[in-house]
């Protein structure tokens, strides 16, 4: 069996040490980050755009709270793990506001735009101009200098040759599913579930709203870049990470996203996965077979611990959200995924303590 994350890396192994890691090290360095780009989307000149980068920005900053977790597995690199990681999660976040919120439901400016994603992970591409089919268009180079740190940081990983391809298909994925859940109302679900046909042979097992989700998530590419920056990553060993966080890991992350997001989703009218679940009780039993399914997937990877932790990290940071309390379905939902996970309890402790503390201090929601 293939052993990943096998080197010099000392992954914490138990929640204490994740935890001082986290805010000894990581969450300042994180926040730092983000201040600097909030700085630069200060300077936007298109008030749209500035809008929505600082949207992004302000709202949904915990993005880059939990997938800086990877870093902690690797301080010795979080001076390029950070960077990388708050880099590519904000054009993430961005693109998505921008997508939500768009004034155009062009497929073609979608894809465009999310075309920076796979230039972000790709050093030899060249920029090119990610908002040619939309009106808004000067954002003071933004967007270009996200994507550039992006490229600046992967230069830095001394294995990044042997994950880059195993990188661009998830990331490739993940645009896939940007385009087609924004556009027109009328027409994103049946390009969903076209979409879904080309992957239902290798994931037959999972329902099309599962396939979707997972392909949703950036954790098997922050994964992949921490894999990257072990120098003695062997070949193959990209594929062994990326089969243990898709579409498992990746599928629990964001179907517990769309889980709280239901009331928001429904008055925006966004399009929610969670909601073609017959009921309450058969979204429970989706979401905590999905989780049990990424518990066994981890097993197959070195600091097998620390991925554990992250799983149980997610359902601790989604279910202890605000948001729970005030939808009673997602309330049962939630109280059915917490049984008999002692350290799913332990994080949700610990996440509630810090959500509050955050609040208090620093002013981030």
């Amino acid at each position: 069996m293939i052993r990943t994350l096998r080197s010099g890396i000392r992954a914490p192994g138990n929640p204490i040490a994740l935890m001082h890691r986290m805010y000894r090290y990581v969450l300042p360095e994180v926040y730092a980050q983000l201040d600097r780009w909030r700085e630069t989307a200060e300077r936007i000149p298109d008030p749209e755009l500035k809008k929505q980068a600082i949207a992004s920005l302000s709202h949904k900053r915990f993005h880059c709270e939990g997938g800086a977790v990877y870093a902690a597995a690797n301080l010795g690199k979080r001076h390029v793990l950070i960077p990388l990681i708050v880099a590519f999660q904000t054009i993430s976040d961005y693109l998505d506001n921008l997508c939500d919120r768009s004034t155009s439901l062009d497929p073609a400016d979608f894809r465009t735009l999310h075309q920076s994603m796979l230039d972000a992970v790709n050093p030899a591409a060249p920029l090119t101009d990610y908002y040619a089919h939309r009106e808004e268009r000067d954002d003071g180079g933004y967007l270009r200098e996200l994507v550039r740190t992006c490229q600046s940081c992967v230069l830095l990983l001394p294995s990044y040759s042997l994950v880059r391809e195993r990188v661009e298909e998830l990331v490739g994925l993940y645009c896939d599913l940007q385009v087609y859940k924004h556009i027109r109302h009328d027409m994103r679900e049946k390009e969903l579930l076209r979409w879904w046909e080309q992957y239902r042979p290798r994931y037959a097992h999972l329902r099309w709203n599962e396939f979707a989700a997972a392909t949703g998530s950036t954790l098997g590419v922050f994964c992949l870049f921490l894999a990257a920056a072990d120098e003695r990553l062997q070949p193959g060993q990209a594929e062994t990470i990326a089969r243990a966080y898709f579409p498992h890991v990746c599928g629990l992350h964001i179907l517990l996203d769309y889980l709280i997001d239901q009331d928001e989703d429904r008055l925006g009218g966004d399009l929610n996965f969670c909601r073609y679940y017959e009921t309450a009780d058969t979204t429970a039993k989706q979401i905590a077979g999905m989780a049990e399914r990424a518990r066994r997937d981890v097993v197959t990877l070195e600091h097998s611990r620390f991925h554990r932790m992250v799983i149980e990290g997610l359902l601790a940071l989604y279910l202890s959200d605000p948001k729970v309390k005030r939808q009673s379905q997602v309330r049962e939902v939630s109280r059915q995924l917490m049984k008999g996970s002692p350290l799913t309890r332990i994080f949700f402790w610990v996440n509630s303590v810090w959500i509050r503390h955050r609040s208090q201090n620093r002013g981030y929601k």
